[in-house]
C-alpha cells in the first residue's frame, strides 16, 4: 500500500474540515503529537499502528481564507471528473485540461477558462473556441470564490462515508450547504 496516496481528512481543533493529506504526513503530525485520530480503519500498517481516516489538531490553527489554487486536480474535482465536452467520466490521468478560449489567442490559466477534457474531445477542439469547434460545454463554468475551497473538499471527500458529518454531507450524499451548484 502506498501510504503517500491514501487520503486523510484533517480536522481543525474546532471539528471544521481543513484539508486532505495523505496518510503519511498524518503519521509524522500524530508522532510529533499535533494530532488525535478521530476515526481509524482497520488496516494495520505497522504492529499497533493502524491507518487513520480522520485526524483533528490537537490545537485550535487560523486558517485564512484564501482563493482556490488553478491546477489540473483541482479543475477535475470540480468538473466532477467528467469531460465538459462529451460528458464522460474517467480518472484523471485520463483527463487533460481544456483552454476554452485558446492559449493561441490568449486565453490564459485561470480558474474560469480550463475545463477537464478527455484528450479526443481536446484533440477535436483543437485551437478554437466551443462554438468555433460546435462542441458546446456541458455546464457553465463556475468561477472560485472563496468558498470554493469547501466545496472542493466535499465533493473530494464524498467517496469516504465516514467523513459525512465533518463536511456537511446528508446520508444520500447530497451537500445540505452547498456554495454552489
Amino acid at each position: 500500500m502506498n501510504i503517500d496516496k491514501w487520503p486523510v481528512l484533517m480536522l481543525n481543533n474546532s471539528f471544521e474540515a481543513i484539508r486532505i493529506i495523505s496518510v503519511r504526513k498524518s503519521l509524522e503530525k500524530l508522532t510529533r503529537g499535533k494530532v488525535t485520530v478521530v476515526v481509524g480503519t482497520d488496516t494495520e500498517l505497522y504492529p499497533g499502528v493502524f491507518m487513520p481516516s480522520v485526524i483533528r489538531l490537537m490545537e485550535y490553527k487560523y486558517i485564512p481564507i484564501r482563493m482556490q489554487l488553478v491546477s489540473k486536480k483541482n479543475i477535475c474535482i470540480r468538473d466532477g471528473y467528467q469531460c465538459q465536452y462529451c460528458g464522460v467520466r474517467k480518472h484523471s490521468s485520463e483527463l487533460t485540461l481544456d483552454h476554452v478560449d485558446p492559449r493561441s489567442r490568449g486565453g490564459r490559466n485561470t480558474w474560469e477558462n480550463l475545463v477537464a477534457a478527455c484528450k479526443a474531445c481536446n484533440q477535436r477542439k483543437d485551437d478554437r473556441t466551443p462554438e468555433e469547434a460546435g462542441m458546446p460545454l456541458l455546464h457553465r463554468i463556475i468561477p472560485s470564490t472563496v468558498h470554493t475551497t469547501r466545496s472542493l473538499l466535499r465533493s473530494t471527500g464524498m467517496m469516504v462515508e465516514e467523513w459525512s458529518k465533518y463536511l456537511f454531507v446528508d446520508s444520500d450524499g447530497d451537500k445540505r450547504f452547498a456554495t454552489y451548484g
